[in-house]
């Protein structure tokens, strides 16, 4: 790996520490932390299978 690529590894861990800290502090439930995956999971492969039917 380049110097580059170990760069924006540590640059996206740290956005992601950012965005579950901030989500940990909103105090939210399992159930609905599983409720949300589950939605944003069903989001992307929706998303992910349309590209794949038209071709992309």
């Amino acid at each position: 790996m380049t110097q580059i690529s170990w760069i924006s590894l540590v640059a996206l861990a740290g956005w992601l520490i950012l965005a579950l800290s901030a989500f940990r502090a909103q105090r939210i439930d399992m159930k609905k932390t599983l409720m949300m995956a589950l939605a944003w999971a069903t989001v992307f492969l929706v998303v992910a299978g349309v590209f794949v039917a038209i071709g992309h």
